[in-house]
């Protein structure tokens, strides 16, 4: 039996039509109660068809998307079971704690259950953000697309919500009631994958109204301008929905939303599903295009996991219910290739500029390419990894590495696409591929079809005549102490250092902390450190660690100043040609110490520049493949800025 077709009983699994299983067995209600909210607390009411005798029942604990088991039932509470007005007791399963077991009074059909779920995070007195895993209670042991569940919702009074949920009472999003609103009957797995925002200040944006299925974004804000959208990044966010069509040949849902949350306290969030997206960021995250920046590929990053990641998974990484490990071995593609795609599908839509993607492209590359751990630990490995590398302490975490399958990723793709392009005179590219491997089995509704590396060496194969095994092997399983910058220099450009910040980089750093100039001393000193001067990270090998310089120590005063990032800037400046080292003195728990940095080689931070007579296939591949609509004038002065 080959591989494909050892795949074919997965790929088949179709999510079943929710009128089918109504017809089969009555579906699970649950009404999620947001209406308290604001006090950081959700309810849920659970009506449960059930026969008499014992019932396990659950919660998710693997949340498809998380890439580990994060499904809180640490922060479920107040759980009661109840059958014809009568409590029943129930017990926690002793090895699986996230099963409860009740035992059903004869003559009981239905069981009544009723939780609630402590919330900490996505949510403030204006909005919250429902992830049903919060909660979900279904039959254990069963798999989650044959359970019909329909849904309700009760948000507070004048709220607006946001959700790919068709609801059955006629809400009106642009002029929203709060209150309870009813939704069609569904699946555990297509509940699990919808998830709701609600909000005081709720604005729903038809975009690309002439692309079929329907596309809305759904905004909430913790004030009220800030759910107004720029006329600019709708334009962009029309481009983004026109350009995935060419990109990718085929739409695999409904009806899409964006759901995005804009508030400095609930928190900030990007998670993919196959009809909508979670996406959280600050306040004024898309207030203007600097503020964009640094999110600019969120929208087309979790937009491209519907088709790359939910439509086509990886056989490993898919379970049948959400108690199964799911295995992360081809996370390179879940979420490397995604992380190629969202962000040239960013610069084609205009969410950000060509030169200011090939800025990031750098930054992202020298990180990688500076980074020690690389030398004892394979990319594939990173994703096998991923359940207990997410979150991890930043304490020399470029030995340890991290989730590098996104970024390796993103370069492995590029230099798969400058590949087939130089190998078929730029006749063809990894969008051929994107149409056989994306778009297998045309415009679809909401489905999971599975692959396998042999699929994906096959459909490769389709486009381009290559070794591909050889290619993954050796840019995935093996080990490479530098990082794979072919497609760079492929694409017409090359990874260098200059003693000056790029555009990006210094828009990025004049709007928020965490890029400040003083944790760009990585290429240099091979420091991380914060505004406050604390050692975050220590490049293995550099000249800080060299030094015998460790995470967690702070700086208090270098070459006789007192730490700002203006004093380490100067001293890595006066350093340079010179044979006198920079001294340091530094703090660690309650001792002070002196240490010094024999380092003159000046500042050094990434960028790229273009090979003059290379095919410029990086500016080729960043191009519209769509017919754009033009961006507003406040995004082409931006850009000429630059």
């Amino acid at each position: 039996m080959t591989s494909r077709t050892a795949l074919l009983p997965l790929a088949l699994l179709a999510i079943s039509t929710p009128g089918l299983l109504q017809a089969q067995k009555p579906p699970i209600q649950i009404t999620a109660d947001l209406s308290e909210a604001p006090r950081k607390i959700y309810h849920a009411e659970v009506d449960i068809p059930v026969e008499p005798g014992p019932v396990s029942l659950t919660t998710p604990k693997w949340i498809p998307g998380n890439h580990r088991p994060t499904g809180p039932v640490d922060d479920i509470t107040g759980v009661v079971f109840t059958a014809n007005g009568k409590v029943l007791p129930w017990r926690r399963d002793d090895e699986d704690l996230y099963e409860f077991h009740v035992t059903v009074p004869e003559g009981v059909t239905t069981l009544h259950a009723h939780l609630d779920c402590i919330v900490t995070a996505r949510v403030s007195d204006k909005l919250a953000v429902l992830e049903w895993e919060k909660l979900l209670l279904y039959p254990a042991k069963t798999p989650v697309k044959d359970i019909a569940i329909q849904p309700s919702v009760k948000v507070p009074a004048g709220w607006g919500i946001g959700t790919a949920l068709t609801p059955t009472d006629g809400y009106d999003p642009q002029n929203p009631k709060g209150g309870l609103t009813h939704y069609a009957p569904t699946t555990v797995e297509q509940l699990e994958d919808s998830p709701v925002i609600t909000g005081q200040y709720f604005h729903e944006f038809a975009l690309a109204p002439e692309v079929t299925p329907k596309h809305y974004i759904d905004v909430v804000s913790d004030s009220p301008e800030d759910s107004k959208l720029r006329p600019a990044l709708l334009v962009e966010l029309n481009n983004l929905v026109r350009e995935t069509g060419a990109a990718y040949n085929s739409r695999h849902y409904n009806v899409y939303h964006f759901l995005l949350t804009l508030s400095d306290v609930a928190g900030g969030e990007g998670l993919e599903h196959g009809q909508s997206s979670d996406n959280g960021v600050g306040e004024k995250g898309f207030s203007d295009p600097d503020h964009q920046l640094p999110e600019s590929d969120l929208l087309s990053h979790e937009f491209t996991h519907s088709w790359n990641g939910k439509y086509r998974r990886p056989f490993n990484l898919y379970q049948d219910d959400f108690e199964k490990m799911q295995q992360g071995s081809l996370l390179w593609v879940y979420e490397g290739m995604t992380q190629y795609l969202g962000n040239v599908l960013a610069a084609r839509s205009g969410l950000k500029s060509q030169a200011q993607y090939r800025d990031m492209l750098a930054f992202s590359a020298a990180n990688l390419d500076y980074r020690p751990g690389r030398e004892w630990r394979s990319t594939e490995d990173t994703a096998i990894s991923a359940s207990i590398l997410r979150g991890g302490n930043p304490a020399w975490s470029n030995w340890k590495r991290g989730q590098d399958y996104y970024q390796e990723g993103e370069l492995f793709w590029l230099d798969a696409d400058t590949l087939i392009r130089q190998k078929t005179d730029n006749k063809k590219s990894l969008t051929d591929f994107l149409h056989i491997f994306l778009g297998k089995g045309g415009n679809t509704g909401p489905l999971i079809v599975t692959y396998n590396r042999d699929e994906l060496i096959a459909d490769l194969n389709q486009v381009l005549k290559y070794d591909w095994a050889a290619f993954i092997h050796e840019h995935i399983d093996n080990l490479n102490p530098r990082a794979d910058l072919a497609g760079i220099e492929r694409g017409g450009y090359k990874l260098v250092y200059t003693d000056k910040l790029s555009p990006s980089l210094r828009t990025m750093s004049s709007v928020y902390a965490r890029y400040g100039v003083a944790t760009n001393v990585w290429f240099s000193l091979g420091l991380r450190v914060d505004k406050e001067g604390s050692i975050t990270d220590v490049r293995w090998g550099g000249p800080a660690d060299k030094a015998k310089f460790f995470p967690g120590q702070k700086i208090i005063a270098i070459n006789g100043n007192v730490f700002s990032s203006d004093a380490l800037k100067t001293a890595i400046k006066e350093a340079k040609g010179t044979s006198e080292p920079i001294h340091f003195i530094l703090q660690s728990d309650a001792f002070v110490t002196t240490a010094d940095i024999d380092y003159h080689d000046g500042e050094r931070y990434p960028s790229l520049v273009r090979v003059e007579g290379a095919p410029a296939y990086l500016d080729e591949i960043t191009k519209p493949l769509a017919k754009s609509e033009p961006i507003p004038a406040e995004k082409k002065e931006q850009d000429s800025a630059e």
